[in-house]
């Protein structure tokens, strides 16, 4: 079942109009035909809307809604993942991997640590790129939303942004008692907000954790390997997926 995004005005009714480049992708790499059915979500509200072809036309597929399936894949509770700036292009698996396991949002963090340091200029480019990534991997992995990619924060911002998020975790090296974070895990509820922090290379600072600490976030380690930062976040988001899914 192919899956489209489109804007909530191109749902009317019992119509649903697909713009832009999906009409060339539908009509001539697809080759979809009269009467086939395909997904189209919104990205706003999590819904399935399954809808058959009626009409290939020069530049829009007109479709009739046939049903609309509620409890698309969308995760019952939304997963923040802030994402300490890391080298290279380790930013672009990093957005890709976490949409594909559900994570609401992905905010890119400069930490002290962080190697990269991007003016506004290049990191407005660099944000429009991880949003493009982003919203292939909504299409792919077949989510209801497509997940924001936000500018990038400074450490106070992010702790900041978190104020009212009810719970917060943040893998540490030195962090110890992996019986403590299990059950810390296992004792989340479906529902409840979670903010993730993940250090670049490096890690935090100590005095990072401290702050972080103190605007309520919990240290947890992840074992007794260090993992790099383009798996800490995957294997947090992993976790939650097996605690949290339905």
């Amino acid at each position: 079942m192919y899956q489209f995004f489109v804007e909530s005005e191109q749902i009317q009714g019992k119509e649903i109009l697909i713009r832009g480049g999906d009409v060339n992708h539908i009509k001539n790499v697809l080759r979809m035909r009269v009467g086939q059915e395909l997904a189209v979500s919104n990205g706003v509200d999590g819904r399935e809307y399954r809808c058959g072809i009626v009409a290939l036309e020069e530049d829009v597929i007109r479709c009739e809604l046939r049903f609309v399936k509620e409890d698309g894949a969308e995760l019952p509770s939304r997963i923040y993942l802030f994402q300490g700036l890391p080298k290279a292009d380790k930013m672009e698996l990093i957005v890709q991997k976490a949409v594909e396991l559900g994570a609401y949002q992905v905010i890119p963090v400069a930490t002290h640590r962080s190697v990269v340091r991007l003016d506004e200029k290049k990191a407005a480019a660099k944000v429009s790129r991880w949003q493009a990534i982003a919203q292939a991997a909504a299409k792919q992995s077949k989510r209801g939303v497509i997940p924001q990619v936000q500018q990038v924060m400074d450490w106070k911002q992010a702790l900041e942004y978190v104020r009212d998020i009810p719970v917060k975790l943040i893998p540490y090296e030195l962090a110890e008692d992996m019986d403590k974070t299990r059950e810390l895990i296992e004792g989340l509820e479906p529902g409840r907000d979670i903010a993730v922090f993940i250090g670049p290379e490096g890690g935090f600072e100590e005095e990072e954790i401290e702050t972080a600490m103190a605007a309520g976030a919990t240290p947890i380690t992840l074992g007794r390997r260090i993992l790099r930062t383009e798996t800490a976040g995957m294997t947090v988001l992993s976790w939650l997926i097996y605690r949290l899914e339905r």
